[in-house]
């Protein structure tokens, strides 16, 4: 019962956020975004043509309908058809959403696991040549292009020039190793950049951690180190650990996959996502950015939750 009136709690108190977000987005995509008047007529329209098409488009509405017509579609998700494809924007949604997940999802998880187990071991070799070794491996990560890890394990992977073991584009879930075969060189891509920025983040939320007197107390009283590294340090770390993850989530289901897949030809919503951009589609950008604001507020319920399950100290209020 806490946890439903908590979230209940939380869930109103994001709207200000969701209001704000499409606030400027309505303002970015619609109301200041493109003109597609001109596009529709031609060369050499009249002013007749003109005002009647802009009248369809209802760019002569006043700013206040448009905005409240804008939140009737976010509260009831029916932003109506793309105007690139003509098909339903949540039937796109309902399609896409999913292939995302499923591209990005061994990435993140391995992305983060490994990041905590590397940070645990360069932590625990602190100033070695094992932490030395680690911290420099992530700092190649961090300096290098997504888009040229991409290219390089595809060149490794996929091409003539390369072990050409896996498909260079396209995307096959009928069978499990179909989906192996065309998920493991975005998931190594994703993998080899995460890494990175996840093991210097969580080596200095662990070093942090190890430094504080419990931690010494617990040494002094001879704690084996394994028991010490994960009752006294990373069970305490967790709370940062879990608000990086988690505040993760809306990118990953979103716009996180974005450059995989347009890159890959991958039909999920990071793909579709980018020819909207390119074509203007301003329904299914308006959708996407009402999703990415939504998520967030639900990021912030799903961390706080975590926050009381990693720490039974932490009170939902």
């Amino acid at each position: 019962m806490e946890i439903l009136q908590y979230s209940l709690r939380k869930l109103i108190a994001g709207i200000p956020l969701v209001l704000g977000v499409t606030l400027i987005s309505f303002l970015l995509i619609v109301y200041f975004g493109p003109d597609k008047t001109y596009d529709l007529l031609g060369k050499n329209p009249t002013a007749e043509e003109i005002a009647e098409v802009r009248s369809q488009l209802g760019y002569d509405r006043p700013f206040v309908p448009r905005y409240l017509e804008y939140l009737h579609e976010v509260i009831t998700f029916d932003f109506g058809n793309s105007e690139s494809t003509d098909e339903k924007v949540s039937t796109i949604l309902s399609r896409t959403i999913p292939v995302s997940i499923a591209l990005a999802l061994p990435g993140f998880i391995l992305g983060n696991v490994l990041g905590v187990m590397f940070a645990l071991l360069a932590a625990y070799f602190r100033g070695r040549w094992i932490d030395k070794f680690i911290m420099g491996f992530a700092a190649i990560g961090m300096s290098i292009s997504f888009l040229i890890a991409i290219i390089g394990f595809q060149i490794l992977l996929s091409s003539s020039d390369g072990l050409d073991l896996f498909p260079v584009r396209g995307w096959d879930t009928s069978t499990p190793l179909q989906y192996l075969r065309y998920v493991t060189v975005p998931t190594l891509a994703t993998v080899f950049i995460a890494l990175g920025y996840n093991t210097r983040f969580y080596r200095a939320v662990i070093v942090e951690e190890m430094t504080r007197d419990h931690v010494r107390t617990a040494k002094a009283f001879g704690t084996p180190p394994a028991r010490l590294f994960y009752r006294n340090i990373l069970k305490n770390s967790m709370i940062p650990i879990v608000t990086r993850i988690v505040f993760s989530i809306p990118f990953i289901v979103i716009s996180g996959s974005l450059l995989l897949e347009s890159y890959f030809g991958i039909p999920g919503i990071g793909k579709v996502t980018y020819d909207a951009i390119i074509t203007g589609d301003q329904p299914v950008l308006k959708a996407v950015v009402a999703l990415t604001a939504i998520l967030f507020v639900v990021a912030q319920l799903l961390t706080d939750i975590c926050y009381r399950a990693v720490d039974p100290r932490v009170s939902l209020k």
